[in-house]
């Protein structure tokens, strides 16, 4: 078994298909990857049992054989080669030695039948979406999402497909997020639960990408496959709560506000609030909002006035500035609409522009009391 590759093109292709691997794996096959030679194709695949991605490299090479190799010895040993080809060849001897221009180098393989077979998704349905548009759906809604071990359907985003448009969701029952598309598709309704490993892996491999991304899923797993790499995790399996019963209907009272401002004076506020509750108070009259936080325990207390646009009635809120700010930060509009009924009810923060044709992000937070 030998190929030839290029250096710089392999750790490229390997840094992206190693971004499962875990750091500690309770099987030591789990820290290898699997290559899988055919005619000037090596199949490269990573894997942590839940979530399996696969890439397609092109090589030089006339012959075939399956080998695991250590991944972090070979990411290691290829970042420090400058672009040049090497020389992959599987000795007898249970070694893979690499020639380089100055040198080779030998490291051990395991056998690759004992490398965990990928999950096939038969009757899968699919849909195909914009890999940019795919990498903000992530962006917008898994900052949201719990860490709760008792509530793991609350781990993960919540996808819901159907002729309609396309919606994902996120909550962890202080902050939730619903984002949709309309300009997306489905054939038929479906829903299902994605773990938050491989959306954050896809977040960061396909943010600006202009390639189409076809998401093949049935009741327990899903595929994402798109530029020769293919994505095949476990979803998250539950029914995910009904979120939708908590977003307040009516809200008369509508503040919008320039986003960085309202930001920057978070921030700031939050800096001098309750290192407990985390609370800044919103006061708003008129054309102006007042935001103040106050540390009682240690006479820290600050206070900003910005101006607004306001229609409703005079009304006091304290939200936790964590969750507010969280959400300020995963919207890039330039202005902002927060809509409130009560002091006791949610706030709905929504973009007032910058989205595209067909879609829609509401993000909802939960208020907190106010202290007198």
């Amino acid at each position: 078994m030998k190929f030839i590759v290029s250096s710089s093109y392999l750790l490229k292709k390997l840094q992206v298909i190693g971004g499962v691997i875990n750091s500690t794996n309770t099987m030591t096959i789990l820290d290898n990857f699997l290559f899988e030679l055919s005619e000037n194709q090596l199949i490269v695949s990573a894997s942590d049992l839940e979530t399996t991605i696969k890439g397609v490299i092109e090589v030089e090479s006339d012959s075939q054989g399956s080998i695991a190799v250590p991944s972090k010895l070979l990411i290691d040993t290829l970042k420090t080669f400058p672009e040049q080809p090497l020389t992959f060849i599987v000795k007898e001897n249970n070694t893979i030695e690499i020639s380089s221009n100055n040198g080779k180098y030998s490291l051990a393989y395991l056998d690759g039948a004992d490398f965990p077979k990928a999950i096939e998704i038969p009757d899968a349905n699919k849909v195909t979406i914009l890999g940019d548009i795919l990498a903000t759906t992530i962006q917008k809604t898994i900052f949201a999402t719990g860490n709760d071990d008792l509530r793991p359907v609350m781990s993960g985003v919540f996808f819901d497909f159907s002729p309609k448009g396309l919606i994902f969701a996120a909550t962890d029952a202080h902050k939730l997020v619903e984002y949709r598309r309309s300009d997306v598709q489905a054939q038929q309704e479906s829903q299902f639960i994605m773990p938050k490993k491989p959306l954050n892996l896809l977040k960061g491999i396909l943010a600006g990408s202009e390639s189409e991304v076809q998401i093949e899923y049935n009741e327990n797993n899903a595929k994402f496959i798109f530029d020769g790499l293919e994505f095949i995790c476990r979803l998250i399996d539950g029914k995910y709560p009904n979120y939708d019963a908590v977003i307040p209907k009516e809200n008369p009272n509508k503040l919008i506000i320039n986003r960085a401002q309202f930001l920057g004076s978070a921030r700031r506020v939050s800096i001098f609030s309750s290192k407990t509750t985390h609370q800044i108070r919103l006061k708003v009259a008129g054309t102006s909002l007042q935001i103040s936080a106050e540390d009682v325990d240690y006479s820290n207390k600050a206070i900003e006035t910005l101006t607004c646009n306001y229609e409703g009635d005079d009304m006091e809120i304290g939200f936790n500035s964590k969750f507010l700010i969280e959400m300020l930060n995963n919207l890039s509009s330039d202005e902002v609409m927060l809509e409130m009924s009560l002091s006791n009810r949610p706030g709905l923060l929504t973009p007032v522009d910058g989205l595209d044709q067909g879609e829609k992000v509401v993000m909802l937070v939960m208020p907190i009391m106010l202290n007198s």
